[in-house]
C-alpha cells in the first residue's frame, strides 16, 4: 500500500504529528456558530463543542476574525452547504458515504437521513482519528455501527485499497467528500482520489468538494490573507499545496472523468446564507465549491 518515493511531492511535510489544529479550529468557528440564536446562525452542529477547550473558544475564534478576516464565516457558509447538499443526497437515493480528512466532522452522527440508510466511512490521519473516536465513544457511549474509520495518509498510503478492505463497495453510489482538504493534498495524491472514484463507484456517484481559486481577479488583500494563511498551516505541519489551475474546475473534472457540475462561487454563498441580518458579516469568497457527477463510463 505504500507510494514509491518517486511519486512524494517533496513538497509535503510528512513530519506531521498529532492531531490537526485546523480541524480542531474548524470545529470551533462551527460551535461558536451554533451558539447564535436560530435566526442569526448560519450552520447547526450541536457536537462540535465537544471537540474543543470550550474555555478557549472565543481565544481561537477571536484570533481568527483578527488575522483573518472573513474565514470563519467562510467556513461556516461551507458547513451549511455542505450540509444541505449531502442531506439532499441520502434523500434521494445515496448508500455511501465517503468522508476524506475526516476531521471532526459530525455530519454521520446528526443527519437523521442517514440512519438504516447510508453508511458512512470517515478517513483521516491516525493521529486526529484516535482522537475523534475517543470523543465519539464519550458522547455516545460507544462508536456507531454504521460509521467505518480508515486510518490513512493521502499523501504515503494508497487510500482505494485501505477504503476496499473496510468494506465499501465500489457498485453502490456514493458521494465523495472533501470539505477544507483539497488544498492540503499534493495534485498526485488528487487524481489518485478523482481517480478511485471514477473507476470504483456505482451509478450517479459523486464528489462534493471546496476549492481555492486561481485567479488574476482576486483582489491584492485577499491574495496576502491566503498566503498568510498558508503560511500559518504550514508552521503546524499542514501546508497549502493546491489551487484549482485557471482553466477552472469545468476543464479540471472533465479531464478526470467527471461531468454535470454544479459550482457555487463566492457571490452565490453570500446571496444564500448572508441575508437579511447576517447580511453585513465579513465573508471570504476566494473560494468555490463544487459538486461533480461521476461520467458514464
Amino acid at each position: 500500500m505504500e507510494r514509491s518515493e518517486r511519486d512524494r511531492d517533496p513538497a509535503r511535510n510528512h513530519s506531521r504529528s498529532g492531531p490537526s489544529r485546523t480541524a480542531k479550529r474548524v470545529a470551533a468557528f462551527r460551535a461558536a456558530e451554533s451558539m447564535l440564536p436560530q435566526d442569526l446562525r448560519v450552520c447547526y452542529d450541536p457536537y462540535a463543542i465537544r471537540f474543543i477547550d470550550p474555555d478557549r473558544l472565543d481565544e481561537l475564534t477571536e484570533y481568527t476574525d483578527n488575522h483573518f478576516p472573513g474565514l470563519r464565516n467562510y467556513v461556516v457558509a461551507r458547513a451549511r452547504h455542505f450540509d444541505e447538499v449531502i442531506t439532499l443526497a441520502a434523500k434521494t437515493g445515496l448508500l455511501q458515504l465517503v468522508i476524506l480528512g475526516a476531521g471532526y466532522d459530525t455530519r454521520a452522527y446528526r443527519i437523521k437521513e442517514f440512519t438504516g440508510r447510508v453508511r458512512v466511512f470517515e478517513l483521516d490521519h491516525p493521529d486526529t482519528q484516535q482522537v475523534k473516536k475517543e470523543k465519539i465513544r464519550e458522547i455516545f457511549g460507544g462508536l456507531p455501527e454504521d460509521v467505518v474509520y480508515v486510518p490513512v495518509d493521502f499523501e504515503t498510503q494508497d487510500f482505494g485499497s485501505l477504503l476496499l478492505e473496510s468494506g465499501y463497495s465500489p457498485e453502490k453510489k456514493t458521494l465523495f467528500v472533501m470539505e477544507g482538504v483539497i488544498m492540503y493534498l499534493t495534485p498526485p495524491a488528487i487524481d489518485a482520489i478523482l481517480s478511485f472514484v471514477v473507476n470504483n463507484s456505482g451509478k450517479n456517484s459523486a464528489v462534493l468538494f471546496d476549492y481555492p481559486e486561481e485567479t488574476g481577479d482576486t483582489d491584492s488583500s485577499s491574495r496576502e490573507m491566503r498566503e498568510d494563511l498558508g503560511k500559518h498551516t504550514a508552521r503546524h505541519g499542514e501546508p497549502i499545496l493546491f489551487s484549482m489551475p485557471k482553466e477552472g474546475p469545468g476543464a479540471f473534472l472533465r479531464a478526470r472523468g467527471f461531468s454535470r457540475l454544479r459550482i457555487v462561487p463566492g457571490n452565490d454563498y453570500r446571496r444564500l446564507y448572508f441575508n437579511r441580518k447576517k447580511e453585513g458579516r465579513e465573508l471570504l469568497t476566494t473560494s468555490s465549491f463544487v459538486y461533480a457527477v461521476v461520467g458514464d463510463r
